[in-house]
């Protein structure tokens, strides 16, 4: 007798534990698949994002056409811009790399260029005063200060990179997205639902390990801040 007859799994859980037992190796090749996508996505699309945040801070004519641009590129649907890459990338993972990298963006490029930006004149200054270089002034104060910004940012590029790759399953990427289709075309509800729970676990683990590490630098920084005022309040009275 099964584990839902005896009344240990409520019966309108058991079709999807059912369905995870009999395919859970197919199950966690496709995750496998999609954390691959997502990751090689991110190691590209992260440089170049920041690198791109940090250019734009020199010129606010060049911030507002970088950052109109990576609005437009998220704004084009997924399905069209695969379709429009396929005859030069070809059918697999490729033409959803590049798309995803486009989609990620966004939110990288403005939070690196808006924390930089936001880090006070007073601490720049501060750095100017001991010699530092622009360069050494945003390689040593204003990047690591900007840091828990800049991961914000890199947060949110994860999580659209992770829901978005399952469609890239649709031109043959692979990843969870296969389960997802194939239950479309089946008709088999079970399988979208849990192709898509998994999904979503994996878009909220990848949230909440960066928001973890971004909370990490926040309270570094405010210490850091906090020192720094101690500093100055005894110096004050000396």
């Amino acid at each position: 007798m099964s584990a839902a007859h005896l009344g240990v799994v409520p019966l309108f859980i058991s079709p999807y534990l059912e369905f995870v037992v009999q395919n859970v190796d197919q199950l966690f090749a496709r995750l496998i698949e999609h954390i691959l996508i997502t990751a090689e996505t991110v190691l590209i699309a992260v440089p170049i994002g920041v690198s791109l945040g940090v250019l734009i801070t020199y010129n606010d004519r060049a911030a507002t056409a970088v950052l109109w641009l990576a609005g437009i590129a998220m704004t084009i649907p997924s399905l069209a811009a695969f379709g429009l890459l396929v005859p030069f990338l070809g059918i697999g993972s490729d033409p959803v790399v590049f798309t995803l990298i486009l989609y990620s963006q966004l939110p990288v490029i403005r939070n690196t260029y808006v924390g930089l930006t936001g880090v006070e004149e007073a601490t720049k200054e501060a750095g100017k005063g001991l010699g530092m270089t622009r360069q050494q002034r945003l390689r040593r104060i204003q990047i690591p200060m900007a840091l828990p910004i800049i991961l914000a940012g890199v947060r949110n590029a994860v999580v659209i990179v992770v829901g978005v790759a399952a469609v890239g399953a649709y031109i043959g990427a692979g990843g969870l997205g296969e389960f997802i289709f194939n239950g479309i075309r089946q008709g088999d509800s079970v399988m979208i639902v849990v192709a898509t729970i998994i999904v979503s676990l994996l878009a909220l683990v990848a949230d909440y390990g960066i928001a973890t590490v971004e909370q990490l630098l926040r309270i570094r920084n405010g210490e850091q801040v906090e020192q720094r005022a101690s500093t100055q309040l005894i110096q004050k009275a000396r």
